[in-house]
């Protein structure tokens, strides 16, 4: 299952600041485990899949739509590992996340699958949807669905919207302006490592 229900700041404290898996702010800074921290040089495969671990766990995906990800990256021109992240942020319940209508992206999920928005006024429930530039997203006008994306609209996750994204928080409608900027993405990674790590799976 994609859907990740363990202790999320343990993650965080082995992967770093993961912002779309939790909002909780961590109290121990050393990794888990019995004796915090091993002093022990991590090898080269352990590097590459603690990048690839980063992905996963932030943007609430399985292995199986992980390697699809990078699959379809491949087969598009550019930089394989940007395009991946791209591919990422593009999808629907990241983009509800970084408009700060929902304070996680396992939340911003359960809002799409519960057809709370609408993507070019029409409803869509797939958490997955790739959102392209040009397409308007919204809350639907119902009261348990207003008020749902409201209360998350006055304490935001992201305090910034990236500049792809144009919000209107008075009547909870946004529209995607470009492909997202690698700048832009909220997550401090090396994505040429996440390549790496499928290039022998793939």
């Amino acid at each position: 299952m994609a859907r990740y229900t363990g202790a999320k700041l343990r993650i965080t404290r082995r992967l770093g600041d993961l912002p779309g898996l939790t909002s909780k702010i961590k109290k121990k800074t050393n990794r888990p485990g019995q004796h915090g921290a091993v002093n022990k040089k991590p090898t080269q495969y352990a590097i590459r899949l603690e990048e690839k671990q980063k992905l996963r766990f932030n943007y609430g995906i399985s292995e199986k739509q992980m390697m699809n990800y990078v699959r379809q990256a491949k087969k598009i021109k550019g930089a394989t590992g940007t395009t991946l992240l791209r591919l990422l942020e593009m999808r629907l319940d990241n983009l509800v996340f970084r408009l700060g209508l929902a304070p996680t992206i396992a939340a911003a999920r359960q809002l799409v699958n519960h057809k709370h928005v609408l993507v070019n006024k029409e409803r869509v429930s797939i958490a997955s949807y790739q959102c392209q530039p040009g397409d308007t997203i919204a809350i639907r006008t119902s009261p348990s669905s207003t008020k749902l994306a409201k209360a998350n609209v006055e304490s935001p996750s992201l305090s910034n919207i990236p500049n792809h994204l144009d919000f209107n928080k008075e009547n909870l409608t946004a529209k995607v302006l470009s492909i997202v900027d690698r700048e832009w993405v909220a997550l401090k990674l090396n994505e040429l490592l996440v390549v790496e790590y499928y290039s022998r799976k793939i």
